[in-house]
């Protein structure tokens, strides 16, 4: 464990963020066995956790990959070019990435170290929690067809965000990825791609380098990360604990007072993405207010401390108030769009 801690840094481990944030977690669950008022927080964590951990540990376990194997100017090449396209691109592989809003977060710093652009790591940030296959699956299963309004609006409020981002890095409004390589015109993925796989030789010996570098990257990674995750899962455990779920479903009828309802409750108890989605279809359910489901799945992203706090750490803290002020009435107006529509 204290490998793990001190490997990217030669501080102390007990001055580690993450380290830090783990003992007080781990503190409050232990005093859960003497302090009954601690014991629902305990439940909700480890319930949480249980839901999380793996697409935490995937969206790492990616990361790492991404560390070792993918070349920065492979990056910056795709995702840091200012035309329209890349936030195409973004979104595209923000729909093959089958991990939910907690593992995404990983990775899409790990594409902003890899000299992805703000405005890519925005999109492919929006894209990826509702746009994903496996979520598509998922939400269709709920909803049925309905389901597709909130796929293809996710898609939309994650490509016209990025395309202002776009915008507002041109105007230097907000901040610019200061880890973009700069690149060859000249320069082809597809013949460097050629050219390291010709020069790579598979042996046992290699396999344990390689497994070694994903490991190294990984928890270069998690030193950054990991912190932020877990402050935002011990506050959601803490609202989901000690605040009534009946009061949610109270409010959250489809007016534009539950829309406003909704969105503050998505933005004090958002979960991992597969967790969710079941919660948004019971709103659904109860209140027959797709709009609602919709902010509550969006909002959830858009207005999320853990991920505010990570783009603020690492793309800046203009490009973290961009991001809500731009993409969050996105949300409210489509939301609303559908209460019209799907009455």
């Amino acid at each position: 464990m204290r490998e793990l801690l001190n490997c990217c840094s030669r501080r102390p481990f007990y001055v580690n963020k993450t380290f830090i944030v783990s003992s007080v977690l781990v503190g409050l669950i232990g005093l859960s066995a003497f302090m009954p008022i601690l014991v629902p927080f305990r439940e909700s964590f480890l319930a949480y956790f249980k839901t999380i951990w793996w697409a935490i540990t995937l969206g790492l376990f990616l990361g790492g990959i991404i560390e070792y194997y993918i070349p920065r100017e492979y990056i910056s090449l795709i995702l840091a070019h200012p035309g329209k396209r890349t936030i195409f691109y973004s979104v595209l592989l923000g729909f093959l990435m089958s991990v939910c809003s907690h593992g995404i977060l990983a990775l899409s710093i790990q594409l902003h170290k890899k000299g992805a652009s703000n405005a890519s790591v925005i999109s492919f940030l929006l894209a990826s929690p509702w746009a994903n296959m496996v979520l598509t699956i998922m939400l269709i299963g709920f909803f049925g067809l309905k389901a597709f309004y909130i796929i293809l609006s996710a898609i939309a409020v994650a490509i016209t965000t990025g395309l202002i981002f776009q915008f507002l890095e041109r105007k230097k409004i907000i901040e610019t990825n200061k880890f973009t390589a700069e690149v060859n015109k000249e320069f082809s993925i597809k013949e460097d791609f050629k050219r390291r796989l010709k020069a790579y030789r598979f042996s046992w010996q290699q396999l344990i380098l390689d497994l070694k570098g994903i490991y190294r990257g990984a928890v270069s990674l998690a030193d950054m990360v990991l912190w932020w995750i877990l402050i935002g899962t011990g506050l959601a455990s803490l609202a989901g604990a000690y605040i009534p779920s009946h009061i949610f479903h109270s409010y959250m009828g489809p007016s534009m007072l539950g829309l406003l309802v909704t969105l503050l409750v998505a933005t004090i108890i958002e979960v991992c993405s597969e967790g969710s989605a079941p919660m948004a279809f019971e709103i659904f359910r109860q209140t027959r207010a797709l709009g609602n489901s919709f902010v509550f799945l969006m909002a959830g992203v858009v207005t999320d401390y853990t991920e505010i706090g990570l783009i603020w750490h690492n793309l800046g803290r203009r490009a973290a108030l961009a991001m809500t002020i731009i993409s969050l009435p996105q949300v409210i107006v489509l939301g609303f769009i559908a209460n019209l529509i799907f009455k």
